[in-house]
């Protein structure tokens, strides 16, 4: 039976396939098609079947990787909502938080932006839980009931309900929603003690609405691939859908939780360039996903990218689960331009794959940094091994008249737009080392995606980097990695409590009350309690702070002894992560805030490829290419000749179906046993 991965981008839709019988595996690319993206998907789907001469009831499962949340929100289409909170604390959104982007010196410029609901669509309730759950006042269902009738005679379909305190206690807004349900029958109710159950109001208001924001269309684009897939074959295919956190969901379950699919695309590369990397010899590395919209880049440590909850999408805080991401407007489509002062800039506006860069030839009318690689040679007059014909003069005529603007050659001017867009990078991958105490010298870097790998060798030397690994087929790493994950579901509980006054059996209860939750939801997804797998961390910090930091609790009883242990993994994660800690003063007190269970299904993963020997296969052509220093006669390999042990020295260029590795002067590329090609700068 076959499993299919399929990840849709900006440009293309990746697809990664692989028979679990017989171990064959194979990949392809088609346009994505953003005005229906389960186009493109099942295009892809037709495409690789018969490629692999199968048929829809070959299919076993089919997991996906969707834009369609993260979309939503970047392209801040979450109009229309309600909000409904605890009477008195009716312009929580509209207080937010003091905290300002870029610090200090951009506060007199910055602007708040809009919020999520406008102040108009909240209502309040009255009613009152206390910090334990203790009910102070009682609901009032007069005013929940207004609130319902509110909405409904104003046509709000979609609401967010979060009431203070409702971690501790649901209870409230479990009635809030049953009066929904009898009074405005036709909406869409995201509850923040189902959502997030943790403590801070704002950010539990804001993730519940970005929740409730994106459910209607998470519902209609996986009913709508759930459709299509049913007609490939008289049995139901299993479908998956990508979550933030690194784990996989079925679209049923997707459903009822549609926000842990904010970051779905991004988590899959970081995760298929995890794999790869330990495979070849290097447990922590950074990632970097390069597509047509932008770039992706992540910290990968001992084997696992890092996980963070206090992400956002857009101006969203969403305090989910989800791998540790950063994303920069720096793809193959980013648009080079003109500021108003007229120095050169590149991205964040990308041409996409409609109308695409100048050298697609599809309405396309300026020059991108696809163009800018095309005019200096750097990639073939073609895509997708001659699927997509480009055109070289049109990429020369757009960058032309940029370059007069400017007083340089088309030439000059193509290489200034690389280095913006490679100095764009750079700056992402230190905000995930540099600004999180990691030295960005100790890693290497892991590139995929259709256009990660073109500007590797500058990035090296912009950034100290210890070196590059391109993995085979990296335009399809996230469509694998997409193949390489477990289901995984998040449970979380707010338990305040100073060490030193711990309740080790309240803690257990809660744990084992999240662990009853988390079973639930992997039976559902039809585990058996033998193949279960349950992870237990908890968020400490010094008592006075306000940030946590999230570590393991070890399986077995919670005793004292155990919760002693923690408290010292805290000590030691805390001094690691900000290099200094105030474990030396017995004053502070370590405090615990939340408990969190993960349960995981695991799912067998795909083995990595081998290649055979390499015979130092020739360059199959030369071509003329400039690596910024004038025009040079360059050896260009076809990679699928390159064997193990092969070695190819700049200037060069190396060539596959979906991306292109060009070696600058000074560079030199090996290839390994799985056919990775290792980049390092040769010695002096």
């Amino acid at each position: 039976m076959i499993r299919i991965g399929i990840d849709t981008g900006g440009t293309f839709t990746d697809v990664v396939a692989v028979d679990e019988e017989t171990g064959r595996q194979a990949s392809t690319k088609t346009p994505s098609t953003p005005g229906d993206p389960a186009e493109g998907f099942m295009a892809g789907v037709h495409k690789i079947l018969g490629q692999l001469g199968a048929t829809g009831e070959d299919v076993a499962a089919v997991v996906h990787g969707t834009t369609v949340a993260t979309n939503r929100l970047l392209e801040g289409k979450v109009g229309g909502l309600g909000f409904v909170t605890t009477e008195g604390y009716g312009h929580l959104l509209e207080i937010a938080r003091q905290s300002v982007p870029d610090g200090y010196g951009n506060s007199y410029f910055w602007v708040k932006p809009p919020r999520i609901v406008p102040a108009d669509l909240v209502r309040t309730v009255g009613g009152r839980l206390a910090f334990d759950g203790g009910e102070i006042r009682p609901f009032s269902e007069d005013d929940a009931v207004a609130a319902a009738r509110f909405f409904r005679e104003r046509g709000i379909t979609t609401i967010g309900v979060c009431f203070l305190h409702s971690y501790a206690n649901p209870e409230h807004e479990l009635r809030m929603r049953d009066v929904l349900a009898r009074e405005h029958p036709d909406a869409v109710v995201s509850i923040s003690a189902e959502v997030l159950r943790e403590y801070r109001e704002y950010e539990r208001s804001v993730t519940t609405l970005v929740d409730a924001a994106v459910k209607p269309s998470i519902a209609r684009y996986v009913a709508t691939i759930a459709a299509r897939l049913g007609e490939l074959a008289d049995q139901p295919t299993a479908f998956y859908i990508m979550k933030s956190n690194g784990g996989v969901l079925s679209a049923d379950e997707v459903v009822r939780q549609p926000i842990s699919t904010v970051l779905s695309g991004p988590a899959a590369g970081a995760l298929g360039a995890a794999v790869v990397a330990q495979a070849a010899g290097f447990p922590s590395v950074l990632t970097l996903d390069g597509g047509g919209t932008s770039t992706d880049v992540a910290v990968v440590v001992d084997g696992h990218p890092a996980l963070t909850t206090e992400g956002s999408v857009g101006a969203y805080p969403s305090k989910i689960p989800m791998i540790d991401v950063v994303t920069v407007g720096a793809g193959g489509g980013s648009v080079a331009w003109l500021s108003p002062e007229g120095t050169l800039k590149v991205g964040p506006r990308s041409a996409g794959a409609d109308p695409g860069p100048l050298c697609y030839g599809t309405g396309g009318a300026e020059p991108t940094v696809t163009d800018a690689h095309l005019l200096l040679g750097r990639i073939p007059p073609h895509l997708l091994g001659g699927e997509i014909p480009l055109d070289v003069a049109a990429a020369r005529d757009g960058i032309a008249d940029l370059a007069g603007r400017l007083g340089l050659t088309p030439e000059r001017c193509a290489e200034g737009i690389l280095e913006i867009s490679a100095w764009n990078q750079a700056n992402a991958l230190r905000q995930v080392t540099v600004t999180r105490g990691l030295d960005v010298r100790d890693f290497h870097l892991v590139c995929s995606g259709g256009s990660g790998s073109l500007l590797a060798c500058r990035l090296v030397d912009v950034l100290g980097l210890a070196g590059v690994l391109v993995p085979p087929d990296p335009g399809n790493l996230s469509a694998y990695g997409l193949l390489t994950v477990d289901v995984r579901n998040d449970y979380v509980r707010t338990a305040v409590a100073r060490h030193a006054a711990l309740d080790p059996d309240a803690v257990a209860k809660t744990f084992d009350d999240l662990t009853a939750e988390a079973s639930a939801a992997l039976e559902r997804e039809g585990f058996a309690a033998g193949e279960r797998r349950y992870l237990r961390t908890a968020d400490l910090r010094y008592f006075g702070q306000a940030s946590e930091v999230r570590v393991d609790v070890p399986d077995g009883p919670v005793t004292a002894q155990l919760a002693d242990a923690v408290a010292a993994a805290f000590h030691a994660a805390h001094r690691k992560l900000y290099g200094y800690d105030f474990a030396c003063d017995t004053r502070q007190e370590v405090e615990w805030v939340n408990l969190r269970v993960t349960g995981v299904g695991p799912i067998a993963r795909p083995s990595l490829r081998t290649v055979a020997p390499g015979s130092g296969a020739p360059p199959r052509t030369t071509r003329q290419v400039d690596f910024g220093a004038g025009w040079t006669e360059t050896a260009i390999h076809d990679r699928a000749a390159l064997g193990a042990g092969d070695a190819v020295a700049g200037p060069a260029v190396i060539e596959e179906f979906g991306s292109t590795v060009p070696i600058h002067p000074g560079f030199r590329a090996v290839v390994d046993a799985h056919g990775n090609l290792l980049i390092t700068r040769e010695a002096t």
